[in-house]
């Protein structure tokens, strides 16, 4: 499929290109990101490449997997990276740091579950995210995903286990507002209702995934719950 683009008056979703890769590696060496996600450590100029050329690239040309790059109106700026898998109705991302708390994901999140459901002609949209990634669950449930529990990440992490993950789901009929049931993402009670090595963590929003036994950054949501991160403001 040839790449199309995805905007709002506040926000374009562009092809991520090469003249994004110095973003990308700053991006992806951020620390909650690499908490949360299973983006090559050390992340180098080659990571980002391989991502460009074997993720986003080989995604849009055989139709497995559409990514797109967050930029605002007139600014050449990468902040962020979304990406959908049709195959197995998916959706993943992260945020660049200095781009964290400002909506800018929920906005996308919206646009791409808008194109899903009427372009691409799926019937619901998953995401999973590590349990503890309160930014990337708090996008998903503004948008109004419907949280479905905690289990084993779809995707293995570096270690080969699957991570313990949040699941939800959106259905095209669904309201776009926040639904009840989503376990608590800060506070006292939040921190007591997850794993020790998750406690007092930040979040951020991305995923992991595997293109032919090769990690790479997936914006792909699914992998350890499809995304983590810090509380991101609606």
């Amino acid at each position: 499929m040839l790449p199309f683009v995805l905007a709002s008056p506040t926000l374009e979703l562009l092809v991520p290109s090469a003249a994004d890769v110095p973003a990308i590696v700053e991006a992806c060496r951020d620390e909650t990101l690499r908490r949360f996600t299973t983006v090559p450590v050390p992340y180098d100029r080659s990571d980002a490449e391989f991502f460009l050329s074997r993720i986003v690239d080989d995604g849009w040309a055989t139709g497995r997997e559409f990514t797109w790059g967050l930029r605002r109106p007139g600014s050449g700026l990468l902040e962020g990276v979304i990406s959908v898998r049709l195959r197995s109705s998916d959706v993943g991302f992260w945020t660049a740091p200095a781009s964290r708390g400002q909506g800018l994901m929920t906005e996308a999140l919206g646009l791409v579950a808008d194109w899903a459901f009427e372009g691409g002609g799926l019937r619901e949209l998953f995401w999973e995210g590590y349990v503890g990634n309160d930014a990337s669950a708090a996008v998903a449930r503004h948008v109004g995903f419907t949280y479905q529990g905690v289990g084993p990440g779809l995707h293995p992490g570096r270690d080969g286990g699957h991570p313990l993950c949040w699941k939800a789901r959106l259905r095209p009929g669904d309201e776009r507002s926040t639904r009840p049931g989503w376990p608590a993402l800060v506070g006292p009670a939040a921190e007591a209702d997850r794993p020790a090595e998750y406690r007092g963590t930040g979040g951020v929003d991305s995923v992991t995934g595997a293109v032919e036994g090769a990690r790479r950054p997936s914006p792909s949501p699914h992998a350890l719950a499809r995304d983590r991160s810090l509380p991101e403001a609606p």
